[in-house]
């Protein structure tokens, strides 16, 4: 094999150790991001922001990727859906799987230099934490779907501090409204796995939640709406806001019909639809600024 067919190859392994190959993370952590950009700015976010909370999404979701699989490698050969991953395979070593994580965090640092504050830098520090530490919650935290919900929308505080100084009250708010969101897409990806986290004991919502989980589902999208409503609500959004809102509770609906019989490939498909979600919200936030500022 030439060197050209060796670096393709190592390039390709790590494409698929970040997911580059599977962007629906970088979505479902972009949306939030996105809804609190277009607020923090008015409507109107510069270029600039827009460009480095992009970047920053896919550096950071990349990143945290590669220590999930880190964290998950002993566990990872074990399941049907993660036994062919890059480091459950051993196709890459632990020593690759750091420096590639460590790369990639320093650039998203990098990337936050031109604007970095005081406060944006305690936000950085608690998103990084919060990044390398949620796999591990899978060990002894009976929902940690809640902690990923808390590290999937620190970009909400962090695009606020960077673009207005200051994390205003109704930002935690919107944080907490994305910890339910997420609290319910990842139900639904866990209920794919979850004869083989039983077997392997890992911690997660569809197992805790039993069955029930299709009802908290649910519950979880509604109390994210009825948030991110008071939110609307508290900042006087006007109609497009609110029917952004609408289009999402009907995706929401749509889901129960995909999860309701817990078939996998449907709860699977239930989950990666959750784009959709998070893009009605964001396309509800941009029409209302646009529209009727």
């Amino acid at each position: 094999m030439t060197s050209l067919a060796l670096i393709k190859e190592r390039l390709d392994l790590y494409e698929r150790l970040m997911r580059l190959d599977k962007p629906i993370g970088i979505l479902l952590l972009l949306w939030p991001t996105l809804w609190a950009v277009w607020i923090a700015a008015g409507g109107r976010p510069h270029w600039v922001f827009l460009a480095i909370f992009v970047l920053g999404t896919v550096l950071m979701r990349s990143a945290g990727c590669v220590i999930n699989d880190y964290a998950d490698r002993d566990f990872d050969p074990h399941v049907e859906r993660t036994k062919t991953r890059p480091l459950a395979a051993r196709a890459v070593s632990v020593k690759e799987a750091l420096l590639l994580a460590g790369f990639l965090v320093l650039c998203a640092f990098l990337l936050i230099v031109p604007i970095l504050t005081p406060l944006l830098f305690g936000l950085a520090v608690a998103a990084l934490f919060l990044a390398a530490s949620y796999p591990f919650t899978k060990r002894f935290f009976a929902i940690p779907q809640a902690y990923l919900g808390v590290a999937f929308g620190f970009g909400i505080p962090m695009a606020f501090a960077a673009i207005e100084g200051t994390v205003p009250p109704f930002a935690w708010w919107m944080l907490t409204a994305n910890i339910f969101w997420a609290i319910a897409y990842d139900t639904e990806y866990a209920l794919v796995d979850i004869e083989d986290d039983k077997k392997i004991g890992i911690q997660t919502s569809a197992l805790t939640f039993g069955r029930y989980a299709i009802a908290a589902i649910m519950l979880c999208y509604a109390a994210a709406l009825a948030i991110l409503g008071y939110v609307g609500w508290s900042l006087r959004f006007g109609w497009f806001y609110f029917a952004g809102l609408g289009v999402a509770a009907a995706i929401a609906l749509y889901h129960y019909t995909l999860i309701k019989d817990r078939e996998r490939m449907k709860c699977f498909k239930a989950f990666l639809h959750n784009n959709w979600f998070g893009a009605a919200i964001f396309a509800g936030i941009v029409l209302d600024y646009w529209i009727a500022p």
